[in-house]
């Protein structure tokens, strides 16, 4: 029977998908060098195989072995503090690593791609809520990594008869009772903020408090977790009935702040959030809201979490069960 490829199903966002694949009745078959995901992460129903995607061998035997109707290509580094850094790691892992899948798909004759984008690649947008036809200007590796891999797939998909979704992400955040974040650095801001809660972490540091937005934050596009998943299980729906290789955003079309999300978690938690003001980091826009008009029109998502509350609570609920993350 045929399966569902999900590389860097040990991480946040794959573990997710191969939990609500597996719920879904599809094969799943998780592709994780586990540099940065854990192995407890990966539902025991999807088969596990431990290897990179730019390791050539291991992809040619996995498709020999595996009749894959579709990829859903989440393996990536995805910090942008990091890739500017250490530009080489995110060409080599995020681009390197995609050209190799690709020609080993093609090869194999794999037609489906869900690829795993960013809001990074529009870099500054012109306008916001950000629709899909804004120019991309991507201002740090991490985007330009995965704008480059974008355009790899468009000229490949003309050529080698394949098609793609490709899915820009604006903040994956929330979880499900399975899976949630564990990740060593931490920076996505609602795990922190629970480290400042519970005494963990020290107070949580706020980077900037002179945005031109309503209390000087910042703010983003948080979408949850299942949502998020549940557009990639409609896109392969979508690239099965025969659609188009195109790009959707995934956000709620919902802005919070930091320090509104900080509130958020107060509520939820009952604590008070310790936390301090530090410099803006670099490349850091005021706003960064997606419209999410033409995921509407064209694959019938509609975001059922967007609360802020409702991300905060489902992921308050993991980090509870999961204090020490998937190690505990």
């Amino acid at each position: 029977a045929m399966a569902i490829l999900v590389t860097g199903g040990a991480g946040y966002i794959g573990s997710v998908a191969t939990e609500l694949l597996l719920t879904a009745g599809e094969r799943v078959v998780v592709l994780d060098n586990l540099s940065r995901g854990h192995r407890a992460a990966v539902e025991p129903g999807a088969e596990f195989i431990a290897g990179d995607t730019r390791d050539r061998a291991v992809l040619q035997s996995l498709f020999r072995r595996h009749e894959i109707d579709t990829i859903m290509h989440f393996a990536a580094f995805a910090l942008v503090g990091e890739s500017v850094e250490h530009p080489a790691l995110y060409f080599e892992n995020n681009v390197n690593g995609t050209h190799t899948l690709l020609n080993a798909a093609v090869e194999a004759g794999v037609k489906r791609v869900i690829f795993s984008s960013t809001c990074a690649t529009y870099g500054f947008p012109d306008r916001v809520p950000l629709t899909e036809d804004l120019p991309t200007r991507p201002i740090n590796p991490y985007g330009l990594s995965k704008r480059m891999v974008e355009e790899i797939l468009e000229w490949y998909a003309k050529a080698y008869d394949f098609r793609y979704v490709a899915l820009r992400y604006f903040n994956a955040c929330g979880a499900t009772e399975a899976h949630g974040e564990d990740h060593e650095p931490e920076t996505h801001l609602i795990p922190n903020i629970f480290r400042a809660v519970t005494g963990e972490g020290g107070p949580l540091k706020v980077f900037g408090d002179d945005y031109a937005t309503p209390d000087g934050t910042c703010i983003r596009d948080y979408v949850h977790v299942t949502d998020l998943i549940d557009a990639h299980i409609r896109s392969v729906r979508y690239l099965r009935e025969g659609g188009m290789s195109d790009y959707f955003n995934r956000g709620t079309e919902t802005g919070n702040s930091v320090l509104e999300v900080i509130r958020a978690v107060e509520r939820v938690t009952g604590g008070a959030v310790p936390y301090a003001f530090a410099a803006r980091r670099p490349g850091d826009a005021d706003r960064l809201v997606a419209s999410s008009a033409k995921a509407r029109d064209v694959l019938g998502w509609q975001p059922l979490k967007r609360d802020i509350e409702v991300v905060v609570n489902d992921a308050w609920r993991w980090h509870q069960a999961h204090p020490a993350g998937y190690g505990g």
